[in-house]
């Protein structure tokens, strides 16, 4: 009789607020069931025990921004079977990726009475342009529901059936009227990436654009529509830039 071995996982944090792995934790009931079916091997959210790798599903939260986590993302991928990033940050640079259009060392020497102390790189970028990446869950903070769904696709062997449509197919599965056409509010929600259940809309507010760009977009055709709803330039790429910084930018490229 062959043993079936449990799968391991483990869970990385770099640049970042801790809120996708606290998504994780957050998940109560269904993670009771999920450490049935898992060794956790590396979480130092949640506990100080660590093994070493290989690790069956590698989750990583956080952008590169220092020269070490440059380094140290190597070392996590080689020790990964699968390797998941999740949040803004690990897929698209997060709000820290602000730096990438001014000048770092000037903020450094305005937040810190010592810079020269404080290594940092003059970008913060996404975890997938330093190493491959097996699948990629946006948001800010990730949904608990899609990383479920990505995690026990993984260890069923499966792809994760996460929809790459808009924020707009969630307002119209709820019934939510849109807050564009009926109040000339401005909303990100035809190019961004579903997955929060159309919430700010819910609340008649705009989406902010927090899971990144959706599949297929047409941000070229919004951008008219948000300066006819009151943004001037600066104020689009003020919007535009904000949860998941450059990775709207791609979009506009030919």
């Amino acid at each position: 009789m062959t043993t079936r071995r449990t799968p391991t996982l483990a869970v990385f944090k770099l640049a970042s607020c801790d809120g996708c792995q606290l998504t994780l934790l957050n998940c109560e009931d269904e993670l009771l069931a999920l450490a049935g079916e898992v060794k956790v091997a590396h979480f130092l959210e949640a506990s100080s025990a660590v093994e070493p790798g290989p690790y069956d599903l590698t989750l990583v939260e956080g952008s590169i921004t220092t020269p070490e986590d440059a380094e140290r993302i190597h070392t996590i991928r080689a020790a990964s079977r699968r390797l998941v990033t999740i949040g803004a940050c690990a897929t698209a640079g997060g709000v820290q990726a602000l730096r990438n259009f001014a000048d770092v060392d000037d903020y450094r020497r305005v937040v810190y009475a010592h810079p020269e102390y404080v290594a940092t790189l003059a970008t913060s970028t996404p975890v997938s342009a330093h190493v491959p990446v097996d699948f990629e869950l946006r948001g800010c903070p990730i949904d608990r529901r899609q990383l479920l769904e990505v995690i026990t696709a993984y260890l069923a062997g499966r792809k994760p059936d996460i929809p790459g449509h808009s924020v707009c197919f969630e307002c119209k599965r709820r019934g939510t009227v849109c807050v564009t056409v009926a109040d000339g509010t401005p909303c990100l929600g035809p190019v961004t990436h579903a997955g929060c259940g159309a919430l700010c809309p819910a609340y008649r507010r705009g989406c902010f654009g927090c899971f990144g760009p959706a599949a297929t977009v047409n941000l070229p055709a919004l951008i008219p529509l948000l300066r006819r709803d009151g943004l001037d330039e600066d104020a689009v790429g003020r919007f535009l830039h904000t949860f998941n910084a450059a990775a709207f930018d791609k979009e506009l490229k030919p």
